[in-house]
């Protein structure tokens, strides 16, 4: 039986642009043009993916994401526009239970063909996606609606990186926004270790990022930049655009060091090049590396890496995945010291001596 999606947007040139791609996978195709029509539509018939748009008539994307993932958990990803104010609205959506964003057709800089692959390879993605999972998810997202205690900020910690006894390293892509945001939120304020992220995303979206979890987490949450020292205690999103690598000062001090060029990886920042540089500047044994739910193998490479030089690593279970890629390949390639479902991995973290 062929997957069903549904194509949500105001613009009929969107819709057409997005059927004429997405039809080349032989997917039976639906449309909306607007966020009623698209929950009419989603409560009536179970759709295999939805792309919805977020500025529209009648019913905006955001409050029609709300209603869906309550009432007919679905695998939705968002056509955003890649500005900055789109990037806060698509972190809301994310929030409620989407699962990725891709760029409205023709809006990336690349060009159009990998702009082409891109909504090919997420729809296929997410379209495999079982059902068990998308009302896990539900469940997770009522749980998180809770308010949380409220705690302030603690200072900057007054150590400096040549304190530093372990480093957390977590890679993640598609379904990883939730996650990361979960794992920071649950930390406590005493938390010793840096963490450093690298979450596939594009330049206008990393800042919006950061400082949505900033707000989420007791630690203090920061967006990349070049030369940032990593302090104990501090949480480093890459920034989008360039890959985050280290570097040691001739003081003793690590720092963020900004790659502007791509090199070989597909992402930049890339969670292989992290966790590659890493071991430049601290011991292995002090490395933990994570790599959560993602399309394709970044990450796998930096895993089997980290793994065999005697750095400890987590992958995300098949399991409790959302996209069981990233994970699969670096377990497959023997680069996973230990596989668990994200909630234990959240403990594992947390948890660390």
């Amino acid at each position: 039986m062929a997957k069903k999606v549904l194509i949500v947007d105001d613009s009929a040139l969107v819709r057409k642009q997005l059927s004429e791609i997405i039809s080349t996978l032989d997917f039976d195709i639906d449309t909306a043009k607007n966020g009623q029509e698209a929950v009419d539509k989603a409560l009536s018939m179970q759709y295999d993916v939805i792309t919805m748009d977020i500025n529209m008539p009648v019913m905006d994307g955001i409050e029609a994401v709300k209603i869906i993932m309550k009432e007919q958990p679905t695998a939705i990803v968002m056509i955003s526009s890649l500005t900055t104010g789109d990037a806060s609205i698509t972190m809301d959506a994310l929030d409620l239970g989407a699962i990725d964003y891709i760029a409205k057709p023709g809006t990336m800089n690349v060009g159009k063909n990998e702009n082409r692959e891109d909504i090919l390879q997420k729809v296929k993605s997410l379209s495999r996606i079982p059902k068990r999972r998308l009302l896990n998810r539900r469940v997770k997202l009522v749980q998180r609606e809770k308010p949380s205690r409220e705690s302030k900020k603690i200072p900057e910690q007054t150590t400096d990186s040549r304190d530093i006894e372990k480093v957390v390293l977590i890679g993640a892509s598609t379904g990883g926004p939730g996650l990361i945001k979960q794992i920071c939120a649950s930390l406590p304020a005493n938390y010793k270790y840096p963490i450093c992220v690298v979450q596939h995303m594009p330049e206008q979206f990393t800042k919006a990022f950061a400082t949505r979890i900033d707000h989420a987490s007791r630690l203090n949450v920061y967006e990349s930049s070049h030369n940032m020292e990593i302090l104990p205690g501090n949480i480093y999103i890459a920034r989008g655009g360039v890959h985050m690598n280290f570097a040691k000062k001739t003081s003793g001090k690590i720092v963020i060091k900004e790659e502007l060029k791509k090199g070989d990886s597909f992402f930049q920042p890339s969670v292989n090049e992290m966790m590659l540089s890493a071991f430049e500047v601290f011991k292995p044994s002090d490395i933990i590396g994570v790599l959560l739910t993602g399309i394709g193998d970044d990450g796998a490479e930096g895993m089997v890496q980290l793994k065999k030089a005697g750095a400890y690593t987590l992958g995300e279970s098949e399991n409790s995945a959302t996209v069981y890629g990233m994970p699969r390949e670096a377990y497959d390639r023997g680069g996973v010291s230990e596989q668990l479902d994200f909630m234990q991995i959240l403990k594992k973290i947390a948890t660390f001596k």
